[in-house]
């Protein structure tokens, strides 16, 4: 399949390197463009898993199985079936709006994850008058525990076994998924793309983490917050956290599997996103230990400022209390001095907040309004 992925982050790298592996004909642009004609010119990317170590060929006149630098973002989505976007939900806005005008007939925006991405991508697609019929998806998280080493090779820890996705507008699940599931065949349908959104595990795991570790993490040079870092306290925190994530789904007409986080951590019971022993794997790679600022991380930038204001929106909205959603994301805004919630990707800011729940589930089936 022709797919093109977005963006230099290390899921970007990870998905380049699996996805060419897999046969794809890779497409891959950045903004850093230098970085791509770097990566050219070494001609490979390096891949280190549980596999061993292996080069995946990179060059201009790339086709199945390997990857093809793109310098310019409107040659790398021409023709696509598939665009995989795994960066942080910080650069969706300005990246839909540069993408909206080139999106085309039939093609799948997948998000992993998207914080209700989706219909950030879906309304700049309307805003930019692109009829197109596109699908856009969006799961729980990436699919690749994975970091990279270095401007030409990347480490993968763990790949997603079970990847919960929604997508918008979800009359268009069966085509989408028919695409999704050639690339990714971990995906399992869930009811729309807010169903999808509200599997997002980042706002589930990092912020109890950076901020019940806030003073280590400013003491230390470098501090692994999955491994020193989950402590009982915290994990009980974690939990309580996650159950309201549950609630708000239950309260929304959402249906098992709802993916609970204690799943990541047990050695029995139903199998989380990334498999068996995935936290063991997380740790004992030693690539999460890391220097981590507290105003400037994604964890915060991402996980809380975005995240945990979406889940805390969701809740107001459905009558769903979330005293630990909101107690943490009060506490970050403390910590950072800004008013997250407000900064937040929310339901208000999604010009959303004031539909009725037939108005919202009709939008979620049919898409954005032209």
């Amino acid at each position: 399949m022709d797919l093109t992925i977005l963006g230099g982050g290390h899921g970007c790298f990870a998905a380049a390197a699996e996805l060419a592996e897999h046969g794809h004909a890779v497409r891959w642009w950045r903004r850093d463009t230098a970085a791509l004609d770097d990566l050219r010119d070494t001609g490979a990317l390096t891949v280190r898993d549980h596999r061993g170590s292996r080069e995946v060929p990179v060059s201009d006149t790339a086709g199945e199985g390997a990857v093809r630098p793109v310098p310019d973002l409107a040659d790398a989505v021409r023709g696509a079936r598939l665009v995989v976007v795994p960066l942080p939900a910080t650069v969706h806005e300005d990246l839909a709006a540069r993408v909206a005008p080139l999106l085309e007939d039939g093609q799948v925006v997948f998000l992993p994850p998207g914080t209700f991405g989706s219909v950030l991508f879906a309304r700049a697609l309307a805003d930019a008058g692109n009829t197109a019929d596109v699908a856009f998806a969006e799961t729980g998280t990436l699919p690749y525990l994975a970091r990279t080493h270095g401007p030409y090779e990347v480490v993968v820890s763990g790949y997603a076994t079970r990847l919960p996705t929604g997508v918008l507008p979800a009359r268009s699940s069966d085509a989408a998924f028919r695409v999704l599931r050639k690339a990714y065949p971990a995906v399992e349908p869930v009811e729309d793309c807010l169903s999808g959104a509200l599997m997002n595990a980042g706002p589930v795991i990092h912020p109890p983490l950076i901020l019940m570790n806030a003073g280590p993490l400013e003491h230390s040079s470098n501090w692994d917050i999955h491994n020193e870092g989950t402590q009982p306290a915290i994990r009980r925190v974690t939990d309580t956290l996650d159950a309201e994530r549950v609630a708000v789904r239950e309260a929304l007409g959402y249906t098992a599997p709802h993916f609970p986080l204690a799943d990541h951590y047990a050695t029995d019971g139903d199998e989380w996103m990334y498999g068996r022993a995935a936290h063991e794997r997380l740790t004992d790679s030693g690539d999460w230990r890391e220097e981590i600022d507290l105003l400037r991380h994604r964890y915060m930038l991402e996980d809380t400022r975005l995240g945990l204001s979406f889940l805390v929106s969701v809740g107001r909205w459905a009558g769903v209390p979330t005293p630990v959603a909101q107690g943490l994301l009060s506490l970050a805004s403390a910590v950072t001095g800004s008013d997250l919630y407000a900064e937040g990707r929310t339901l208000d800011s999604l010009g959303l907040a004031g539909l009725t729940r037939s108005e919202l589930t009709k939008l979620l089936h049919e898409g954005m309004p032209a």
